[in-house]
């Protein structure tokens, strides 16, 4: 996972895990691998765009607490937000036209039938044969079994045990191929069909979970909690997974009989996925793995939008207190009313010198190389790091996007025509001077746009003359409704703002001569990312509106 509003992250190879690709030499358990997989399948397509967490058991009541890293979706959530998710994605004629779905739809029958659309599994009938016993709510999870790598498990829910033993089995006389090679591991234990690599590894998740469920683990209470409300999608990623930031690649192969999907066309060779990997963990890194906490992600529609929240250890304290700052944010709630798009961030003094002295630290052996760059830098730009660096960028800046936008004007006019502009809380006669030193190495075109102009404790550079001029006064953009949709936090340290309708539906009307893309475009109302820092928690939000 890669969200930067509270800060950079790096263990992006702990995210949610996701399946590998289908492939017909080996035998599929199609409905159950794909509904147990579908959080991964579907995270970014409609099926799971139309789901929500209902109340009731969870999927993380039939894993470990020993869980590393969990994913869960709910096809078939309860009354109003089901209703709410596919009202708004029906406001998009894609949507419509590939999937036509209504509110009182059955998900799971809509997914079984486009899963044995091609032909797979003949014979086998939704009705008589998977709804008596298929429940809503699936996981794919990696779980601690005390070897050196995490084994891959999926959770699904079941109605009736027995249908379930009855209906599994007939999936895999159905679905199988006629050769003899594993389909993988499963049990049914109470409420959940458990599956993993072999039979033993699911009867020992079940096990496990009997004596202590991931659900009632404290630190999965805890980072689920601080990701705000439940959606029809979630994510957990435990403490002991940073340890297998280097191993994570080699798990996706073992996910396959799992899902009942393949594996990469090597993952069963004899050669061991995790070959390779290292053994020996680099100090820097070490201390990573030790001062990450943990980590929880929660999808959700809210009112015709769709959201991601996010919570995270803030396990790089060093860095981000440096930009633990609501400057940046303040500067953007005070651009124009008709801003388009901005983008701001805080700093506090020490900034510059606080990021290299991380990377010196994290990639030591990068030092001399470090130093260089900087060293070459300042003699050819004549700037002096970290004090101009520091001084340029202020104790805030945004950069924003104006009305007026003109494909035409901007193609046959040049830079002065673009509406961009970039405010900096700062002593502008000390931002110019910085900027100064800078015009030789930037040339006489880009020099004319390197003149700052004294806002009232504001320095402001823009293209265009006209936007320039907007900039320099206070706005009201905060007090908007549309920035008030997006940007959810009144403690956010950076932002980041789209407003799709502004300038005349400005997307729609530069996309105009495609009407297929246009049409799409247009149900977008508003995007927004904030992003703070709250103790040992860096929180973000992600929100898209809709119109």
């Amino acid at each position: 996972m890669s969200m930067t509003p509270g800060g950079p992250e790096y263990l992006d190879t702990t995210g949610p895990i996701e399946p590998p690709p289908s492939n017909d030499n080996r035998k599929r358990l199609i409905v159950v691998g794909a509904l147990v997989a579908g959080g991964a399948v579907v995270a970014g397509g409609a099926w799971a765009a139309t789901s929500f967490f209902a109340t009731g058991s969870q999927p993380a009541d039939a894993l470990p607490a020993s869980t590393i890293a969990y994913m869960s979706v709910d096809l078939d959530p309860a009354g109003g937000q089901k209703i709410e998710a596919i009202r708004t994605l029906r406001k998009f004629p894609a949507f419509t036209d590939e999937l036509d779905l209504e509110t009182d739809d059955d998900l799971r029958e809509r997914f079984f039938e486009e899963i044995t659309s091609s032909g797979e599994c003949e014979g086998l009938d939704y009705a008589a044969d998977i709804k008596p016993w298929l429940g809503s709510r699936a996981a794919a999870a990696a779980i601690d079994v005390g070897e050196e790598q995490p084994a891959a498990v999926g959770v699904v829910q079941v109605t009736d045990a027995g249908a379930a033993e009855e209906g599994v089995a007939k999936l895999i006389e159905t679905c199988g191929t006629a050769d003899d090679e594993s389909v993988g591991g499963w049990v049914v234990e109470g409420d959940w069909l458990i599956l993993a690599e072999t039979d033993e590894i699911a009867a020992d998740a079940a096990s496990a979970a009997g004596e202590s469920s991931l659900a009632g683990d404290a630190s999965f209470q805890r980072w689920t909690g601080e990701a705000g409300d439940d959606g029809f999608m979630s994510f957990y990623v435990a403490k002991s997974a940073a340890q297998y930031a280097n191993e994570f690649g080699g798990i996706a192969p073992r996910m396959g009989p799992m899902v009942g999907l393949s594996t990469m066309p090597d993952a069963y060779s004899d050669e061991d996925p995790m070959a390779g990997a290292e053994e020996d963990v680099p100090d820097e890194l070490q201390q990573i793995i030790d001062d990450f906490d943990g980590m929880a992600a929660t999808v959700r529609f809210d009112d015709g939008a769709v959201e991601i929240e996010y919570a995270v250890s803030n396990y790089q304290e060093e860095l981000t207190e440096f930009m633990a700052s609501e400057e940046g944010a303040d500067i953007v709630s005070g651009l124009p009313e008709d801003t388009v798009a901005a983008f701001g961030l805080g700093f506090k003094e020490g900034w510059a010198e606080a990021i290299v002295d991380y990377f010196k630290t994290t990639v030591p052996e990068e030092t001399d190389a470090i130093d260089d760059g900087i060293a070459q830098m300042e003699e050819e730009t004549g700037l002096s790091f970290p004090e101009d660096i520091e001084t340029l960028m202020g104790e805030g800046v945004a950069v924003a996007v104006g009305s007026g936008i003109d494909p035409d004007a901007i193609s046959n006019g040049g830079p002065g025509e673009v509406p961009v502009g970039i405010k900096i809380k700062g002593d502008a006669d000390e931002i110019q001077a910085v900027l100064d030193k800078l015009k030789e190495a930037a040339g006489p075109e880009a020099a004319d746009y390197m003149e700052v102009t004294d806002a009232d404790g504001y320095a402001v550079l823009g293209l265009q003359e006209d936007f320039r001029t907007a900039l320099e006064s206070e706005g009201g953009l905060g007090d908007t409704e549309e920035f008030q949709q997006v940007i959810v936090s009144a403690e956010a340290q950076s932002v980041l703002y789209v407003n799709f309708d502004a300038d005349d539906d400005w997307l729609v009307r530069v996309s105009g001569e495609s009407p297929e893309i246009s049409e799409n475009l247009a149900p977008l109302s508003a995007f927004g990312v904030s992003g703070w820092v709250d103790g040992d928690v860096m929180h973000g939000m992600f929100k898209l509106t809709t119109d």
